[in-house]
């Protein structure tokens, strides 16, 4: 397939293109600045776009079978009024323009896989399941996303496949929540935030990048899609876990109120806030089956243990 990729520079679009790659596909990344003399390839194009203009290189965009759309602010910073403009435009600015222009397209792509996040069921949801029926709680995050995936419409109408890819907390050591971790852990000073008690919905970066592949194979699949391992974990479980695997202690909490001192608003969203989100619908109405569906052994392939 030819297909275009957003976002290929990122956590999950770095790990994506290769083994994209691998399997014979051709891929063309928009990019906000060209670095095709650095990566030159028979099988990999730059396109240029810019979602804060709202300009894109429609014409070079002809003739692709798919769409995977990654790009995105980093949410994991304090959130200033600026910072949340930020996040907010990166993801629905350039979702809105690339599902207008894939839209009018002569020679349309049957799929566009974008992400979102589980961010989109709110905060605070104790240890309720979510799925993708469930309702969201309104805050900046579960606004934001809604919006994110609204964005999409216009590929839908347009008679392209879409789905939105709620993706939960990425483990991998090269960047993400897990790569933010791992100094204090592995000298000794982690442990737990908060209570504890707070549901982490995480998956393998493996996983995730199989399930896009999953995604634009699978034509049956559209709307939203969880994309988490089978099993949330409490953060209790997940310090207890993390250190097993460093053969470190977890004995130094990070008390709820250091949390909301020292991050703000983004703290207690991403690090207090409990979402137990299950992938419903891969398990219920695919055969996609993960590679790491339990945390240690996630934990051991990310941090090579």
């Amino acid at each position: 397939m030819k297909i275009i990729v957003t976002g290929a520079t990122g956590l999950v679009g770095s790990a994506l293109v290769p083994k994209l790659l691998a399997e014979g596909h051709v891929i063309t990344r928009l990019v906000r600045q060209s670095t095709q003399n650095a990566t030159a390839s028979n099988n990999v194009t730059d396109v240029l776009w810019d979602p804060d203009k709202g300009t894109i290189e429609a014409g070079a965009l002809e003739r692709h079978d798919a769409a995977v759309h990654l790009a995105g602010e980093n949410v994991a910073e304090r959130w200033t009024d600026e910072k949340k403009r930020r996040i907010r435009d990166s993801r629905v600015k350039g979702t809105q323009l690339i599902a207008e222009t894939l839209a009018r397209l002569e020679r349309k792509p049957k799929a566009l896989i974008s992400a979102s996040a589980i961010g989109f069921y709110g905060s605070h949801r104790g240890a309720e399941a979510l799925t993708e029926e469930s309702v969201p709680v309104k805050d900046f995050l579960s606004e934001v996303c809604r919006e994110w995936e609204g964005a999409t419409e216009p590929a839908r109408r347009g008679g392209i496949r879409v789905v939105n890819l709620r993706i939960g907390i990425v483990l991998s050591d090269e960047g993400g929540a897990l790569a933010k971790m791992l100094t204090p852990f592995k000298m000794g000073v982690g442990g737990k935030v908060g209570s504890g008690e707070q549901y982490m919905s995480w998956v393998a970066l493996d996983d995730v990048v199989t399930i896009i592949q999953h995604a634009l194979k699978d034509e049956k699949l559209s709307g939203p899609v969880n994309a988490v391992a089978p099993r949330p974990v409490t953060n209790n479980e997940f310090t207890e876990t993390l250190g097993k695997v460093l053969g470190r202690p977890t004995i130094f909490p990070m008390p709820s109120f250091a949390v909301k001192l020292l991050f703000g608003e983004m703290g207690e969203t991403l690090l207090l806030s409990s979402e137990r989100v299950e992938p419903a619908r891969l398990q219920s109405t695919t055969d996609f089956k993960f590679t790491y569906p339990e945390l240690e052994g996630a934990l051991r392939h990310a941090l090579g243990k």
